[in-house]
């Protein structure tokens, strides 16, 4: 069932009509009448349930922190059903997902030491500050 314009698949996929198009030259969306069994209806490009699950697909890898070329990858994946692949994108967002934690819970705690010793006195220079090369 193709029945919705770029506008209507962009508000099914919470995204703008510019980011379908971005994700279109990307390769990651079908451009309806080039492929995916969407056809030209009446000079207006048509979109179906496909379209939006796809859509969806791409938002939710995204806020996984994939780049678009693993979304990409997952995307064809999703085709073959290629399981061992799959998880092995997901194993090495994973590895860069907890090594970004760690470097923000360090970066956290320093500047609640920086913090603590700001706020323990009003003499001297601000030791946050200092820490900065202010």
């Amino acid at each position: 069932m193709a029945d919705m314009t770029i506008a209507g698949l962009a508000k099914a996929g919470g995204v703008g009509v510019e980011t379908v198009r971005f994700y279109q030259r990307r390769g990651l969306l079908d451009v309806p009448g080039k492929s995916g069994g969407n056809a030209l209806a009446g000079g207006i490009r048509r979109y179906g349930r496909e379209d939006v699950r796809k859509l969806r697909f791409i938002r939710a890898a995204q806020a996984a922190g994939f780049t678009l070329d693993h979304i990409g990858e997952l995307l064809s994946l999703d085709a073959s059903e290629d399981r061992p692949r799959a998880r092995e994108l997901a194993a090495e967002r994973l590895a860069a997902l907890d090594a970004k934690i760690a470097e923000l819970e360090t970066a956290r705690a320093a500047l609640r030491h920086l913090a603590r010793e700001c706020g323990a006195s009003d003499d001297g220079p601000c030791p946050i500050l200092s820490s900065f090369g202010v």
